[in-house]
């Protein structure tokens, strides 16, 4: 078995370990990582609904995109700019934004597409290798976190991508970036 469908078998079991009747979300952003946890979760067979919810300030096609894979789109409660006007500019240490417009809880599981390998803080803020973690809202709110490609490289997901017939934002596919896709190859 190769490794690529060794860590595609993992993810898989990882889904599955949610055992719920409700649907888990998953939390899609119109990125190619949320690409690929929503075909894996498809292909774990768990009852889910994708969410996206929107920031109002995402890249051009990235609601087109998400509605062409059957995800909902949540509106926030106030634009982006609403609340820079309110609040000021967001700041590496106040991302108030975020937590506005992103971070808050819809359903009480999820699967988020994060991996290690995207950065050092990531890889040492899930140095463990839990698969599931509790990620806190408020003092009230709660989410069991499914995380299933946490330990795939770029190159694990660019495979994925090809070896799945997976079409992604269209924005990957211009420019020359390290996260670029070529209709060749991939990331």
């Amino acid at each position: 078995m190769s490794e690529l469908a060794d860590k595609e078998r993992r993810a898989i079991k990882i889904l599955r370990m949610y055992r719920g009747d409700d649907p888990i979300e998953v939390s899609y952003s119109g990125g190619k990582d949320s690409d690929v946890i929503l075909t894996l979760t498809k292909m774990a067979g768990i009852p889910y609904r994708a969410i996206y919810k929107n920031t109002t300030i995402d890249p051009p096609g990235t609601v087109s995109h998400c509605k062409d894979n059957g995800v909902e789109v949540v509106m926030p409660k106030e634009r982006f700019f609403d609340i820079v006007a309110r609040k000021g500019s967001p700041t590496r240490r106040a991302r108030f934004c975020c937590e506005i417009l992103k971070e808050y809880k819809i359903l009480d599981n999820a699967v988020h597409g994060i991996r290690r390998s995207e950065s050092v803080k990531r890889a040492q803020n899930y140095a463990e290798n839990e698969p599931i973690i509790c990620r806190n809202y408020s003092k009230r709110e709660h989410v069991n976190v499914y995380l299933p490609i946490l330990d795939w490289s770029d190159r694990d997901v660019a495979d994925f991508i090809k070896a799945h017939g997976i079409k992604c934002h269209s924005l990957y596919y211009r420019g020359g970036g390290s996260s670029t896709l070529r209709n060749d190859s991939a990331v």
